[in-house]
């Protein structure tokens, strides 16, 4: 992403300056405010329904995106709306809690304190 696309979506405290939305169906993800912008390489299989993310989506499989930009959430229940696909290895990813698209983010279980959501999986009003 550009830095002027990224001035239009972070605020200057570094915040998401809009609401992150599903891409599909607008079901709101955050609210404005509620995560930090975070720079971190993480790879996510490409999207799809919940009931196939499980089976396959392991890093080896190579069907996805390595992506950079993300809005990191501290706190799960920061988010609006969001669910969790059933463990990948050590990971969860993030989905769509209402239409259970995704994966929109990434979060290890090893860290508690870290649900990153792809800014190009989602989409900002």
């Amino acid at each position: 992403m550009e830095a002027s696309d990224r001035s239009a979506l972070v605020s200057e405290e570094g915040k998401n300056s809009k609401s992150v939305q599903c891409g599909r169906c607008g079901s709101t993800v955050l609210n404005a405010g509620a995560a930090q912008f975070a720079e971190r390489q993480l790879f996510l299989p490409s999207m799809q329904k919940k009931t196939s993310l499980g089976d396959s989506g392991q890093k080896g499989d190579g069907d996805g995106d390595l992506l950079t930009d993300h809005w990191l959430v501290e706190d799960m229940y920061t988010f609006e709306n969001v669910g969790f696909t059933k463990d990948v290895g050590n990971i969860k990813y993030l989905i769509c809690a209402d239409c259970e698209i995704g994966p929109i983010g990434w979060h290890c279980l090893e860290d508690k304190k870290s649900f990153y959501v792809a800014l190009d999986r989602v989409k900002h009003v």
